[in-house]
């Protein structure tokens, strides 16, 4: 039974493209660096016919100017609501007012009605930005002839990943500025952020995540 599930494990694994994740950066199997950048949304409905055209021209021109791809992705979480009832109802214990109770517990009534209704879900929007570093590095190569493979080896490796790095982090600073100037602000994942990411997408059975709500002035 081991060895079954062992097979099946290895099986799985070769399917995922990502070797390691380290300082907020996925390194595929192939070489390639990718990073992410984590996007806020834009009420296109709600603009003026001359800002929906100027938004447009905008990113457009934002298209065009990038000489590498990008890809944009889009992320729909079930949310669990549970935490946000429970941080109610704490906030109802602490009520003293006869009237704040009421209006706290008609609330809590309210949302789950309507959570039990409707099918609750979130949206995060990620741009996802690659590079993929040269095949062939003539100074290394020489570097490692004349100092020797074996003690450059470990040394060269992370050199060559943190200029690598660096590359990359220029290509998702372009990205950002562009679509700064498109009205949508951006932020790139960490290390652990982007783990999540990757399970998620990997486990798409547990989609829900707890709700970021805060209570209003009023329900404090």
């Amino acid at each position: 039974m081991a060895a079954d599930t062992k097979k099946k494990t290895a099986a799985a694994q070769d399917f995922v493209p990502v070797k390691e994740v380290r300082g907020g950066v996925m390194v595929l199997k192939d070489g390639t660096l990718v990073g992410v950048l984590l996007a806020s949304s834009l009420n296109f409905a709600l603009k003026s016919g001359d800002e929906q055209q100027a938004t447009l021209s905008q990113f457009q021109s934002f298209l065009n100017s990038l000489d590498f791809s990008v890809q944009f992705f889009a992320q729909s979480r079930k949310l669990d609501i549970r935490p946000y009832i429970a941080l109610l109802e704490e906030r109802y214990k602490a009520q003293t007012e006869d009237l704040m109770k009421i209006q706290v517990r008609e609330y809590v009534e309210f949302i789950k009605l309507f959570t039990e209704r409707a099918n609750i879900m979130s949206k995060r929007f990620f741009i996802v930005v690659p590079y993929t570093p040269p095949m062939f590095d003539v100074k290394k190569a020489i570097e490692s002839r004349i100092f020797g493979r074996t003690n450059l080896s470990a040394r060269t490796k992370e050199t060559g990943f943190e200029e690598n790095r660096t590359q990359l982090e220029q290509r998702m600073d372009s990205v950002a500025q562009g679509l700064t100037r498109c009205g949508i602000r951006t932020a790139p994942l960490g290390t652990e952020e982007v783990i999540e990411l990757l399970y998620k997408e990997f486990n798409p059975g547990e989609l829900e995540k707890p709700i970021a709500l805060e209570p209003s002035a009023q329900e404090r």
